[in-house]
């Protein structure tokens, strides 16, 4: 499993840059999978810290149960990969444009 993140986060952000450079268009449906993963990743996160805060139960352990939320796995994952993906982009064009 280990391997399976860290090829993941090595080969999927390459992937992202060629499929990008091909057809440009889904370089907007990377950006518009960004902005809707960092909304839900937001607001999953303020949501469990508000109810934290409102029950009184302000403890390592309760925070970190929102790590047992797979949209917030998933969107977080995402975000990490398109992090990888945006600075491939920025290095890219800024040695070969």
């Amino acid at each position: 499993m280990r391997f399976l993140i860290v090829f993941g986060s090595i080969v999927v952000p390459i992937a992202m840059l060629m499929i990008q450079r091909k057809w440009i268009k889904w370089r907007i449906a990377f950006n518009v999978a960004s902005v809707l993963s960092t909304l839900i990743l937001g607001n999953i996160s303020a949501l469990a810290i508000y109810e934290i805060l409102r029950d009184n139960t302000v403890f390592m352990t309760s925070i970190h149960a929102i790590f047992l939320n797979p949209m917030f796995l998933l969107t977080g994952a995402y975000l990490g990969v398109y992090l990888v993906y945006r600075l491939l982009l920025m290095t890219y064009e800024e040695v070969y444009v």
